[in-house]
């Protein structure tokens, strides 16, 4: 698989390439599902809708990669939370953690009820090219810890970063319990069939350096620690989003690095290019104009041609996307010389 000979810094006979949110309402096609399952949970628990919608961006676009389609929000979901999904508010947690009681009450054991995302995993690559990769994922520790503590997401963490500073044994506690669940979801992803994983953490830049550093990074180098240990064969992906400052301070056992499209992509190559592939880093926007795109993609192919790389957007693609243009996008790439 030329994804995740990449991962590996082997050589490739071009640059692969996926999209974050690839599965997702720029595809018409994935909205006749969505609306099939009748909301978005469903669409989550549904294996074989799960599944459909996870094989059409490879079969629209022809991207090398399919990656599992689910939600971060399942593992505090299965861990005991009470989870919705709201139209035009987004999802919300019914009882935010709030002492140590609440998060005691929450099982050590979502992963025993996460079948439905093997299911999908297990339908998935039985029907996926076998020269195409099937990456699973996982929301970081901190990214939902946010989420489990303010019950919905935000713009000031004002209730995660009151209990950093004020009771970090606390959310160090959180972080550890939602540390352990993450693990052994990864692990089970694995056994389940996915070709590599990744590790979201979407409110890295949420902290300032050193709290990132002791409450964000610790435990997702924890999590890809455990994953290399156990299956060195398995690529590790890491994406914090938004800490391009300090990436002199990046280490750890993992093989790629997602770059978003705010950190200057040849920083990222100069800081952690000898160690680690980079992912990235397209501004998702930039697929709106057809020229946009294609000029930015050029720099990039042409900034990384001498580095292992994989093609990714910064982000992920946009509700509103113009489908076209990301299916001239993937050919591009593949034909660049």
């Amino acid at each position: 698989m030329i994804f995740i000979d990449a991962c590996f810094k082997k050589k490739t006979p071009y640059t692969p390439v996926w999209f974050m949110r690839q599965a997702g309402r720029y595809l018409s096609e994935y909205k006749a599902v969505r609306k099939e399952a009748g909301d978005f949970l469903s669409l989550c628990k549904n294996p074989k809708l799960a599944s459909e919608v996870t094989l059409q961006p490879v079969e629209i676009l022809n991207v090398d990669a399919a990656i599992l389609f689910s939600d971060i929000l399942v593992v505090p979901l299965e861990m005991g939370m009470d989870l919705g999904f709201y139209a035009g508010e987004g999802p919300k947690f019914a009882k935010p953690i709030e002492s140590q009681k609440d998060l005691e009450g929450l099982s050590d054991e979502a992963h025993t009820r996460l079948n439905y995302v093997y299911d999908t995993i297990s339908l998935t690559r039985e029907n996926l090219a076998k020269d195409k990769a099937l990456i699973g994922f996982c929301g970081a520790p901190w990214t939902l810890a946010t989420y489990m503590i303010e019950g919905e997401g935000s713009k000031t963490y004002a209730k995660s970063k009151k209990i950093l500073y004020s009771n970090p044994q606390f959310l160090h506690a959180i972080l550890a319990k939602v540390t352990h669940n993450l693990k052994h979801y990864l692990e089970s992803q694995i056994q389940a069939g996915v070709n590599a994983v990744m590790v979201f953490d979407s409110w890295a830049s949420a902290l300032e350096e050193s709290a990132y550093l002791e409450f964000g990074w610790k435990y997702c180098k924890e999590i890809a620690e455990f994953i290399k240990a156990k299956y060195p064969h398995i690529p590790v992906i890491l994406f914090p989003k938004g800490i391009s400052g300090y990436l002199d301070k990046i280490d750890g056992t993992f093989d790629v690095f997602g770059v978003d499209w705010s950190t200057p992509l040849g920083i990222a190559k100069e800081k952690l290019g000898h160690k680690y592939t980079l992912q990235g880093n397209l501004e998702p926007c930039r697929i709106y104009n057809a020229d946009s795109m294609l000029e930015g993609a050029r720099e990039i192919l042409e900034l990384m041609r001498d580095s292992a790389h994989i093609f990714n957007l910064g982000h992920g693609m946009l509700p509103d996307l113009p489908r076209e243009n990301a299916i001239k996008l993937v050919e591009f790439i593949h034909n660049y010389h």
